[in-house]
């Protein structure tokens, strides 16, 4: 690994001062651009779309949105403990405070749904604790909990490790939030935070790819590769678990597959071989990925009134 990006340095407190890396750049502005906060998402009208789902489907959206409201926290924890403390490099700590700070937007934001759609204060409180009594969140949570406890000696596989947190764990469970969108459900609440948490959570993870090829380079693809696959398939026993049977566009074969592609999407990122070579089964993704490039440049506050103009990667666009 490179010295410069864990050897203590005292101009670490002045950003952007010299020895700049562009890449790194790029991506504090991207995360500067992309600001938005809870207020910005209208949950006036959700309760009406929630009575017009089904059980199971609400059993299913309560599961995810149980994950996100406990996960957007975990990674915040992992941010101050390990990240901001490990690294030295002033831009990329800038980077983590912006990151962080998303994160806790997202978390209320999560919070703010689930209040809003689940009127028992008792089921509220079970979902809330999902990170200690849902079966496969909770193993989820130890998963990515291991990883906080590595030592700045194995910095790069945690960098990984957390990759795949934001870039594999929370994947399946956009794309069910988009295919809810694609069918007019909660498409203008529900669905816009899951247009910029997702987008979010898709820079977060390309960042941990840029600072991995431009600072670390130090693990072979096993290394890499069972990192990631041991991710994935926590994450199709999430699917598993808690998908139901017979969702008309949506079932458990092609979020495997789905999952399989992000998969390999990352590995290809990351300089290593494809695993599964599938393609991406979903065609909701693959429309709200094309309206997403078309309207990029079109929307103002709808579509981070702060935005410039540049190009960012995120779920919905994950269709090569």
């Amino acid at each position: 690994m490179s010295n410069q990006l864990l050897t203590p340095n005292s101009g670490k407190y002045v950003v952007f001062a010299k020895d700049v890396n562009p890449s790194i750049v790029e991506m504090c502005d991207k995360q500067e651009a992309n600001i938005w906060l809870s207020s910005d998402i209208n949950l006036t009208h959700d309760d009406k779309d929630w009575n017009k789902m089904t059980i199971q489907e609400q059993n299913y959206l309560k599961q995810i949105l149980a994950y996100f409201a406990a996960s957007d926290g975990l990674v915040g924890e992992n941010l101050a403990l390990n990240m901001i403390q490990d690294v030295q490099i002033p831009e990329v700590r800038y980077f983590y405070y912006f990151q962080s700070m998303m994160e806790a937007v997202h978390a209320k934001t999560y919070s703010n749904i689930i209040n809003t759609l689940i009127t028992s204060q008792q089921e509220r409180d079970e979902l809330f604790a999902s990170l200690e009594k849902h079966p496969i969140i909770k193993k989820k949570g130890a998963w990515a909990m291991k990883w906080m406890q590595e030592g700045k000696e194995n910095f790069s596989k945690r960098l990984i490790a957390f990759l795949a947190v934001e870039g594999i764990f929370f994947a399946g469970s956009f794309a069910s939030i988009f295919w809810l969108r694609d069918r007019g459900i909660m498409a203008n609440s529900l669905g816009v935070a899951n247009e910029y948490i997702s987008r979010d959570e898709t820079l977060h993870a390309d960042f941990a790819v840029t600072l991995y090829k431009e600072y670390c380079n130090d693990l072979d693809e096993k290394t890499i590769s069972d990192i990631l696959l041991s991710a994935l398939e926590l994450e199709k026993e999430f699917t598993l678990y808690a998908l139901p049977d017979r969702l008309f566009g949506m079932n458990k074969e092609m979020m495997m597959q789905y999952l399989e592609f992000v998969t390999d999407t990352w590995l290809i990122a990351l300089g290593c071989k494809k695993v599964y070579n599938v393609v991406q089964p979903f065609n909701f993704m693959a429309t709200i990925g094309q309206k997403r490039k078309d309207n990029f440049h079109e929307k103002t506050r709808t579509n981070y009134g702060r935005q410039t103009e540049q190009k960012a990667l995120d779920f919905s666009m994950l269709t090569f």
